[in-house]
């Protein structure tokens, strides 16, 4: 009787050789069945395997479905049928999205979570809604927080960072730039009902912490379900955004409250306390913090068997790193603060070591593709540098030199231009394009607003009207007419650098695409600003007008410096060049935060500096007064300003709601020096060039983002004189700014404090990241970056560095992942890129 696979000798299988799918399938080598090795346990055949058919025909390694009444024979077959799907070559047809979730189906991690004791269709239901589906998915739920009993949060260290600009702030508005959501076990004191003059009626619980210190809970609504719900003496879970009252009692009005069950206290006794995301579903489910930690524990016991490392070994023992398994383990019930850090760590790691890899596989997939060789030396760039009235700084011309062996490589160029407001980004782009328009060949300039389109065709205009160069522009607004004779000069080549907006891709009213006339180079400024497709959409219509296929170069340019951890990772495609140096003459702009009782020293300021013939810019963050918002608005300012302030002062206004052309008029006019004064609202954020302007004044400035604000800041300091920045803000906020950091101090006082101590777009830029995060500040979706669950990229810069240096080298020694002890982490690649078809295909 032919021996069964699954009577094989277990303990002689070397469970390091195997491949690991997204899925978590354990795979076991089964050692001596005829062949050399054969791979798998509930997997499908290897006719529907891509990873396996690669594997079969380089390393003689077989998927087969392993099942209780398969014997050796079956296996034999099964086999030889997959040796002969390899030497077909039939890769890239078994390696869709929709054959890899085939070869899912039968892992037990993949298994419903309906299926899993104490779930059931109702809770399945729910717990989908939440992302959770499968096994897998659940055990991936990790907590967003922990409560640990050395360190808790108590309602008197949560009151005192709120406390100073309660007391100060003239509108309780201004203090919501402070809230933040936090997470606090009380006991409920006593339950009361208040009701209103308004015929409106409150439930009230006033609580108590463990160190004494007294707060409330405040519900507008469903009274009925909280009386039922909240019981004196008993304690809670407590999650939400907490605010002052006026007696300066913390208080949380519709917060998130859990009771604190047997299993809360005993994880709580032990040190730490997990507390996961719940939805109002989950928790009308009955799905609270404890209920969702015994289901996680299992689903753990469930799959102990058949959780597989996607990390070599070799890697893990390098980094020291823990073993998938213990990892999940800690990441939801901790032992020590130690464990849980140690999970953390490796879970970071592994996300993005992946990423990584997908980004170095993409930058050898890109270098494969023939590109236009444009020569390095350019009579037209000659000519224009000859006419110039200042000389190129050093990181100019190192960034030329780069660029110019990119484009002479004969590979296509993707490469990253970034460098501070005014560092002069723009030439060096042009010295690019005149490159490629003397090698016969037409550039295009995406710019995503016709503000900026206007701006970059009009100094690009200015700068080569003595050579031959025909500069056309592109954008929606244009006339039929307009658009025609454009489109036309376009597609016979006519036009040798087309700026434009979305329009270079999109099609016409008639439904036709515009035709382009061998493409060399696409630069992208504000390229965060396009989305994934819009941007290989451009690179294709490019690569479409040569009859060759050629791959066009890439240049894509950042308005402000980008961190150096998204370098890594949202660029990490790219080779980056950084402007690191500003023109001859310029000086640091001085900051000063200025609280709304020092108008006047602000105003005074701005009177010197104007009759000194200099000139000045006062921004508003409105264009008229909200009754929703109290701001001071930029229509109703001007008014009061040239009647009160500067009645001797000549002042213009220039805002959003006006049209085009009466806001170029300002504009123009105010650079010409027929005004003193512009009051603006941030439409002047970008497109304006006054060297004469050496203060900009800004209102409200806690309500503008750091970006903004160095953008703004940037729009003075652009001659030799030197220049101030007056950022006006809550009298409370800067006492705060000038008062020792802390660290629970708001958002607005971090702001506005890093504005005033550097002028650094980079370190700015970083601050930014940490206070937003890379989401919103770039916006990730339109960025083409995946949602990280583990990695804060403000933050882990190391780990980031050690991943990106081990993908590079991986792929060095294993550019195709071909080796048996790589098999487990290919497969998981080929399922996190289907995740993440929205990057992996840019």
């Amino acid at each position: 009787m032919a021996r069964r696979i699954h009577d094989v000798d277990r303990d002689a299988i070397p469970l390091d050789c195997g491949i690991f799918r997204h899925d978590g399938n354990a795979l076991f080598a089964l050692e001596r069945i005829g062949v050399e090795h054969a791979l798998g346990k509930n997997l499908s055949i290897a006719e529907e395997s891509c990873l396996a058919q690669d594997l079969v025909h380089e390393r003689r390694l077989a998927v087969v479905n392993v099942c209780d009444d398969c014997n050796v024979a079956d296996v034999r077959a099964k086999l030889h049928r997959s040796k002969a799907c390899g030497e077909q070559g039939r890769y890239d047809e078994c390696s869709t999205p929709r054959v890899r979730r085939s070869m899912k189906e039968d892992s037990p991690l993949q298994m419903p979570v309906q299926y899993l004791k104490g779930v059931g269709p109702r809770r399945a239901e729910v717990l989908a809604a939440a992302g959770v589906r499968t096994i897998e998915d659940l055990l991936y739920y990790v907590p967003r927080a922990y409560i640990e009993r050395t360190t808790q949060r108590s309602l008197r260290s949560i009151a005192e960072p709120m406390l100073m600009p309660m007391l100060f702030a003239r509108e309780r508005e201004s203090v919501s730039v402070l809230r933040r959501e936090v997470s606090i076990i009380v006991t409920i004191e006593r339950i009361v009902e208040k009701r209103f003059r308004s015929q409106r009626t409150l439930l009230e619980a006033i609580i108590r912490d463990d160190t004494g210190a007294y707060g409330a809970l405040h519900f507008w609504n469903g009274h009925q379900y909280y009386r039922r719900a909240l019981s004196v003496g008993k304690r809670y879970i407590v999650t939400g955004v907490p605010e002052l009252d006026r007696l300066h009692r913390v208080t949380f009005t519709h917060p998130q409250v859990e009771p604190v069950e047997d299993d809360d206290d005993a994880a709580l006794a032990q040190g730490i306390l997990p507390l996961y995301r719940l939805s109002e579903q989950m928790r009308s489910r009955g799905i609270t913090h404890s209920a969702l930690r015994r289901l996680v524990r299992t689903a753990l016991e469930s799959v102990h068997s058949v959780i597989a490392d996607p990390l070599p070994l070799s890697l893990r023992q390098e980094r020291m790193l823990p073993p998938l398994q213990e990892t999940l383990e800690h990441l939801h019930f901790p032992t020590s603060h130690q464990a849980l850090e140690r999970a953390q760590q490796r879970m970071k790691y592994q996300e993005i070591f992946l990423f990584e890899l997908l980004l170095a596989i993409g930058r050898q997939r890109k270098r494969r593709s023939p590109a236009p060789v444009i020569a390095a030396a350019s009579p037209r760039w000659e000519q224009l540098c000859r006419t110039l009235p200042f000389t190129l700084t050093s990181a100019q011309r190192r960034a030329i030199e780069a660029i110019a062996a990119d484009l002479a490589s004969g590979r296509p160029m993707h490469r990253l231009l970034q460098g501070d407001v005014g560092a002069g980004k723009t030439l060096v782009a042009l010295a690019a394009m005149l490159a490629t328009a003397d090698a016969g060949y037409q550039s295009l300039l995406a710019v995503p607003t016709e503000v900026l389109a206007e701006q970059h065709w009009r100094t690009i205009r200015r700068l080569t009207s003595t050579l031959d160069l025909e500069v056309v522009k592109l954008v929606g607004s244009q006339s039929p007419a307009e658009r025609r004779a454009t489109a036309g000069a376009i597609a016979t080549g006519q036009a040798q650098i087309v700026v434009g907006t979305h329009a270079l891709f999109a099609e016409s009213a008639a439904g036709d695409q515009q035709r382009y006339h061998r493409v060399g180079l696409v630069v992208i400024d504000e390229q965060h600003r396009f989305g994934v497709v819009q941007r290989a959409r451009l690179e294709q219509l490019a690569s479409t007008s040569h009859p060759e296929r050629l791959q066009p170069h890439v240049l894509v340019m950042s308005a402000t410096p980008i961190p150096r951890t998204l370098t890594m990772t949202l660029y990490g495609d790219l080779d980056v060049t950084t402007l690191d140096e500003l023109p001859a003459g310029r000086q640091p702009v001085r900051t000063l935060v200025l609280g709304h009782d020092q108008l006047d020293r602000a105003y005074e300021i701005i009177r010197t500096e104007v009759r000194a013939r200099r000139q000045a810019f006062i921004v508003y963050p409105l264009v008229e007064e909200s009754e929703r918002v109290q701001l001071k608005a930029a229509s109703a300012e001007f008014e009061r300003l040239a009647r009160e302030q500067f009645p001797t002062e000549r002042l213009a206004l220039v805002h959003g709601q006006m049209s085009w052309n009466e806001k170029e008029h300002v504009m123009e006019r105010f650079a010409a020096g027929d005004y003193d004064i512009l009051v603006a609202t941030t439409v002047i954020e970008v497109g304006i060039d006054v060297p004469n302007a050496t203060v900009m004044l800004i209102e409200h400035a806690e309500r503008f983002g750091l970006a903004q604000l160095h953008q703004l800041r940037g729009r003075v300091g652009r001659g030799t004189a030197p220049a101030t920045c007056l950022l006006i803000t809550e009298p409370a906020l800067a006492l705060m700014v000038q008062s020792p950091p802390r660290d629970d101090e708001p958002p607005a006082v971090v702001r506005l404090r890093t504005m005033a101590q550097t002028t650094n777009g980079f370190l700015i830029a970083e601050a930014d990241m940490r206070l937003r995060g890379p989401g919103d500040m770039l916006g990730t979706r339109q960025a083409g970056m995946p949602e990280f669950r583990f990695v804060d990229l403000a933050s882990d810069a190391e780990i980031i560095a050690q991943a990106r240096q081990d993908a590079v080298r991986l792929l060095e020694h294993d550019p195709h992942l071909r080796r048996p002890e790589h098999a487990r982490l290919r497969a998981h690649l080929l399922s996190y890129a289907d995740a993440n078809t929205h990057f992996s295909t840019a």
